[in-house]
């Protein structure tokens, strides 16, 4: 897949990166970008919900009345889950909810994701962006330039620049990423991915990788 390199204006700079057919033009694999997905939404669950068992709720433990012979139905202490105030019967325990996935289906969804996006044109490269300091106006307005400000846009950069991620962190319909920190959900979730030159130009290295 060839794709021209703009500048911050949007224009054309005549410049083009071939994006790895390996990467960015295989059939996607729909299935294994769901259990991605839903492993990475399953992990940003704390899990902590809790509640008392009649061994842990507040009450004396001696038996409310003798066993036989008043008529009544037999009772144990006042921490019985059928009072009000009891304890609570097979209640939520702390427990994780992340899984295991094999790292070549991680990766296969990765790149499906990002095959999917260059299937249907969501794939943007533009030149290097060098902010002197964090300005949230000038950092909206190269969006606006690339026309992706009315879209939810991962913007892709090769390595931490504290005045793109300042500048970025404001506007909610941009998340700014490191390349390497790449994630399926995060490429799934956007409706455009804008790469830098730098960072687009690591998957066309021989030795180039996709990971999870």
């Amino acid at each position: 897949m060839q794709a021209d390199v703009l500048n911050i204006k949007g224009e054309k700079t005549g410049r083009t990166i071939e994006l790895p057919d390996e990467i960015f033009g295989i059939e996607p694999n729909t299935h294994v970008v769901y259990l991605a997905v839903k492993q990475y939404l399953a992990a940003q669950r704390q899990g902590t919900h809790k509640v008392k068992t009649r061994a842990e709720v507040h009450g004396a433990s001696r038996k409310l009345h003798r066993q036989k012979g008043t008529g009544g139905a037999r009772k144990g202490n006042i921490r019985n889950p059928l009072y009000k105030g009891g304890g609570t019967v097979f209640g939520p325990k702390p427990h994780a909810y992340d899984f295991k996935l094999n790292r070549k289906v991680k990766d296969l969804a990765k790149i499906s994701a990002l095959s999917a996006k260059a299937k249907d044109n969501s794939v943007v490269i533009v030149e290097d962006v060098t902010m002197n300091a964090p300005k949230t106006k000038e950092f909206a307005g190269i969006l606006d330039n690339l026309k992706v400000s009315d879209k939810k846009a991962l913007f892709v950069i090769p390595e931490y620049n504290d005045n793109v991620y300042m500048s970025s962190r404001n506007i909610p319909s941009v998340l700014t990423t490191l390349l390497s920190d790449l994630n399926t959900y995060d490429l799934v979730n956007s409706d455009v991915i804008v790469f830098t030159e730098s960072a687009a130009k690591i998957f066309t290295e021989e030795d180039a990788v996709v990971t999870a």
